[in-house]
């Protein structure tokens, strides 16, 4: 049996997702971190804000509040989180975890 630092159920759309035989499909590592990450975006509303947001001042320090909130994370690199919206509706994050190298998280009409 593989050894993981970390494991948990994959969630999309809010709900477990379930492999052929009905059973939770696990995620290891990397991309529970990822998860995790989407997870407190997106209950923060930071996200939400992001997107509806025209003014270039107030984009900044939403954006800044994101980069904040990510780096809350304790498996990622300090200082490494990078945000990019590429175009409306879809962010982009890009940060280096100290176990498991670069981590990248999109989210798209959130």
């Amino acid at each position: 049996m593989a050894n993981f630092k970390y494991q948990d159920m994959l969630i999309e759309n809010g709900d477990v997702v379930l492999d052929a035989g009905r059973n939770p499909v696990l995620i290891q590592d990397r991309a529970v971190i990822a998860q995790d990450i989407k997870h407190a975006i997106l209950e923060s509303q930071l996200a939400v804000a992001l997107i509806a947001e025209r003014s270039p001042s107030k984009k900044a320090d939403i954006r800044t509040k994101l980069e904040l909130l990510i780096e809350e994370d304790i498996r990622l690199i300090p200082g490494t989180v990078q945000l990019e919206e590429p175009k409306e509706g879809t962010i982009f994050i890009f940060a280096k975890t100290i176990d498991f190298g670069e981590l990248e998280l999109e989210l798209v009409n959130v």
